[in-house]
């Protein structure tokens, strides 16, 4: 009931405020486990990526959020499970696996980090191995313009968010080479999709 009424007010907020482009909708599976992946610049991404589709988007949140009490009830009604920055986290991987056994979507940033300038980084292999994990497939998207949300430049920019062509990953859980150059081809789609917004 709270993810549909904070979802709600997300619309209102990017849709009408932000005049949100939403392209590539169609890609989202109607059913089923997939990884929703996408480039990250701003902290009102993670509502901003799944506030114009029909699925219901889990995510990793960094730990330190759930310190607060408030903070933490809010996060866990919105779907978000902690995970420890910097270090492999098994329990975070446990949750997300189980997340998309359970054929639900699960949010992530590949980049493990917001990009403080907005180009895209080097993506890291954890994607890659959830996915291989779980033969989820993974929907690549692009968010657009984000960060200049009440910037000195831009108070109201137009928005944009772009969902691509589903990807799969046939390699193994062992393979760290083709982990990791899968993550970086997620990435690189990530790149096609927002430069494909004018």
């Amino acid at each position: 009931m709270f993810y549909k009424f904070f979802k709600s007010l997300c619309r209102i907020w990017y849709g009408i405020i932000f005049r949100t482009r939403v392209i590539g909708a169609e890609n989202i599976p109607k059913s089923g486990a997939f990884i929703l992946a996408a480039n990250h610049v701003s902290n009102w991404d993670p509502p901003f990526l799944g506030t114009f589709i029909e699925r219901e988007v889990c995510y990793m949140g960094k730990e330190e959020l759930f310190k607060n009490p408030v903070m933490a009830w809010i996060c866990r009604h919105l779907y978000v499970f902690p995970v420890k920055r910097g270090a492999a986290d098994k329990t975070a991987i446990k949750t997300a696996v189980k997340i998309l056994r359970d054929g639900k979507c699960l949010g992530i940033f590949p980049e493990g980090t917001r990009s403080k300038t907005g180009k895209l980084g080097r993506a890291e292999a954890g994607v890659s191995l959830i996915a291989a994990m779980t033969k989820a497939p993974i929907v690549p998207a692009a968010i657009v313009d984000t960060e200049k949300i009440f910037s000195r430049a831009v108070k109201f920019p137009r928005l944009a968010v772009v969902y691509g062509a589903p990807m799969k990953f046939s390699g193994s859980t062992k393979d760290k080479e083709a982990l990791e150059n899968f993550a970086q081809d997620i990435m690189n789609e990530i790149a096609k999709l927002k430069s494909s917004v004018t």
